[in-house]
């Protein structure tokens, strides 16, 4: 158990140490992505309001696909509804993850589908 407190606590420094560098604005929001073992959710934030502009989530979804197929369906959504509200470009937040699978996926095919960072 105390290895999972670690690993916990290890997290939560890397996401505050993220977090403390990068910063979303109305020009460029700040898409922040979470993943689970069973679903992936993106988000675009205005930091300054504290407002989501567009979010998306796997939750719901019925196909049998795995969660790197999930990711990539996120990203191109997320992105979509970007530009949507007229966004082209955002600060990405990887929320302390490493910048590998899942995540790069996302990343990726929002980058595909029109976003910039």
């Amino acid at each position: 158990m105390e290895r999972l407190k670690k690993k916990q606590l290890n997290l939560k420094h890397r996401k505050a140490r993220v977090r403390s560098t990068i910063s979303g604005t109305a020009k460029r929001p700040r898409l922040t992505v979470h993943i689970s073992n069973r679903h992936v959710s993106a988000q675009l934030i205005n930091d300054e309001k504290h407002q989501t502009i567009a979010a998306t989530t796997s939750v719901g979804r019925k196909e049998k696909v795995t969660i790197t197929e999930l990711a990539i369906a996120a990203g191109e959504d997320i992105a979509k509804k970007a530009q949507k509200a007229k966004i082209k470009s955002v600060v990405f937040d990887r929320n302390g993850r490493q910048y590998h699978g899942r995540i790069q996926a996302l990343a990726e095919s929002a980058r595909k589908n029109g976003l910039e960072f």
